[in-house]
């Protein structure tokens, strides 16, 4: 979850550094710190807090080759003397990651006289390369790495060149390449402004930098030669372009990004859904047994939609694990069976680590995800990416909205080799998919009123939210959304599930969102309200626009277009995540950076 950059080239090298981990905010930090080479050798400052803290302690350094980092703490408290980067002599580095054997690296290096002044597993990386340093960096860097168990994404800096060197092992890191002038960062954003021609480091690489020349070297020294990808995002793409907030930006892009996970990929004419990445041959598709979903927090509410998704179209047996718990479970898998990875980042440890464990049982693999080139696309013979490009807001809305779609369309091109869908009704679903922009549309046009409904309960202590079959999930990620960014209580509960405890805890200053559009379950829903009306709820409905019975029942109605009742989950999703804004809004919370948490989870 920490930022990495790292410069190198003509210009000077900290207002680059400075710029670049601002655009890393997102990921969530404790502290920050750069080092930058001079004259008079690398020059170190860091301070607990946030950039704007680091700027203001900062004298004016001159250097053309610098690395940054802000820290999410996992070993050692969040304080200034354990912000990175980390110096051992000649040597400085930052680092994502953890060091798994750092008290055996610690012990060995400390009976060597080593002085160790931080509380951090880092620390122990820069007095390795320190101890093989011999005038080669690279040479330094694959030898004390060699000796580490862990992860790793991690830029090093020696006093004695201007030369950056940084390699990664199950944490991302990305090269960037630029005229006269290099570049390494965690994340593409930072180097968006700077340039679009980067390198997707893989496991044991390293790259080494200057301003003009960079190399690949696998671990044992030889040379790799890199594909370079360009990319299609711009930086206007990763600021706020005129919103207060990330958040309400890609809550906005929705109607572009459900649009573009479909683009290309939807033939009308003939019913079929074209994915040119998923290679699993149709005899396959046609044999499989079982899916099992895995995937962590919005993405796990995702995959339980693709539940339902793939037992209702494909009519294939389907399980949704969390990525943690999938683990240590002792799986039962097949040949027969399909593993489906869901991780908007693709660098989600947990949902890597849980995929790499589903390989050994000879299952095929798919991941869905949005990011080119991550190390969960590496692991997995299939792949869809969602394509909804980059997401600061650390609360995932329209990487979830497209994890939706890309489920949908998987689920539609199983249903139709398996001959489990009719060309009319294949036909049928895919048209009202392409109509889902204009009616997320629709949805924004309509948002000053789920403006006010979220101020009227926004000084509630406690939330639910209720759906049945395909709204359960969406009930579970509305409720994830309220208490991510505005820290109230919520609770997402299937509706038949109430009189089995919930039930206990409704009163009149419980405000209950009720998922109630036209379904199977329509009537139960209904039910289900007047249980918590008896109990004087306030009563919220989400229902479609050709609903004219919900009135009778709840306090107030939210109204969502007319679609396939397989699709509304992606219309109520773009409901609850504007609800769940405008009240974190109302309450005056931080909401792209919400207080403990992070954007991508690349730590167990």
């Amino acid at each position: 979850m920490c930022g990495i950059v790292g410069y190198v080239g003509k210009k000077q090298a900290t207002p680059i550094l400075l710029d670049a981990l601002k655009r890393l905010e997102y990921r969530g930090y404790d502290s920050a710190g750069v080092a930058v080479l001079t004259d008079n050798g690398i020059e170190i400052h860091k301070t607990e807090g946030k950039i704007s803290d680091l700027e203001a302690i900062l004298p004016d350094i001159k250097g053309l080759c610098g690395i940054g980092h802000t820290r999410w703490a996992t070993q050692g408290a969040p304080t200034t003397l354990n912000a990175h980067p980390h110096v051992s002599g000649n040597i400085a580095v930052v680092h994502n990651g953890i060091i798994e054997n750092y008290q055996e690296l610690y012990d060995e290096l400390k009976g060597e006289g080593y002085e160790f002044v931080s509380e951090t597993d880092t620390e122990v990386l820069a007095h390795l390369i320190h101890r093989y340093y011999k005038g080669n960096l690279v040479d330094a860097v694959i030898e004390g790495l060699k000796k580490v168990k862990g992860t790793y994404a991690a830029a090093f800096l020696c006093g004695d060149s201007e030369q950056m060197v940084a390699a990664r092992k199950d944490s991302p890191l990305v090269a960037g390449l630029g005229k006269g002038e290099n570049f390494v960062a965690s994340d593409v954003t930072a180097l968006l402004k700077y340039t679009r021609n980067v390198v997707y480091m893989h496991d044991f690489e390293i790259v080494s930098l200057s301003g003009e020349n960079i190399q690949f070297f696998d671990f044992d020294g030889n040379p790799v030669k890199e594909h370079i990808e360009s990319i299609e995002w711009n930086i206007e793409a990763a600021e706020k372009s005129g919103y207060p907030h990330f958040m309400l930006k890609e809550i906005n892009e929705q109607v572009t990004s459900v649009h573009d996970t479909m683009m290309g990929r939807i033939s009308e004419l003939t019913g079929d859904v074209l994915l040119g990445e998923v290679k699993l041959p149709r005899e396959e598709i046609r044999k499989l047994e079982r899916i099992v979903i895995i995937a962590c927090g919005t993405s796990y509410n995702a995959g339980l939609l693709g539940k339902y998704v793939f037992e209702a179209l494909a009519g294939i047996h389907t399980d949704v694990d969390i990525s943690s718990e999938f683990r240590y479970a002792n799986p039962v898998l097949e040949d027969s069976t399909l593993v489906i990875s869901i991780s908007q980042s693709g660098e989600t440890a947990d949902t890597i680590a849980a995929t790499k464990e589903a390989k050994t049982y000879g299952c095929r693999t798919l991941s869905i995800t949005n990011v080119v080139g991550t190390t969960l696309s590496r692991e997995v013979e299939n792949i869809v990416y969602t394509r909804a490009g980059p997401e600061i807001g650390v609360a995932a809305t329209k990487t979830f909205t497209s994890q939706l779609i890309a489920l949908y369309l998987l689920a539609i091109h199983f249903a139709r080799i398996r001959k489990k869908l009719d060309v009319d009704r294949s036909k049928r679903l895919l048209v009202s998919l392409k109509q889902l922009p204009g009616m997320i549309q629709q949805i924004l046009n309509n948002k000053e009123l789920i403006r006010k409904q979220a101020i009227r309960f926004s000084t509630a202590r406690d939330y639910f939210f209720l759906g049945r079959s395909l709204n359960f999930p969406i009930a579970l990620e509305g409720a994830l959304k309220l208490k991510e960014i505005s820290y109230i209580h919520a609770e997402g509960y299937a509706a038949g599930e109430l009189k089995h405890g919930p039930l206990a805890l409704i009163s009149k200053d419980t405000p209950v969102v009720a998922l109630a559009t036209r379904a199977s379950t329509y009537d139960k829903m209904l039910n289900n309200i007047k249980e918590v009306k008896a109990r004087a709820a306030p009563v919220l409905a989400i229902a479609g626009m050709d609903d004219t019975e919900i009135e009778k029942y709840v306090d107030a109605v939210i109204r969502v277009p007319v679609t396939d009742e397989l699709l509304y989950p992606v219309l109520i999703s773009v409901v609850v995540q504007l609800l769940a804004y405008y009240t974190a809004d109302a309450l005056g919370c931080s909401i792209d950076k919400p207080r403990n948490l992070a954007k991508s989870v690349t730590v167990e």
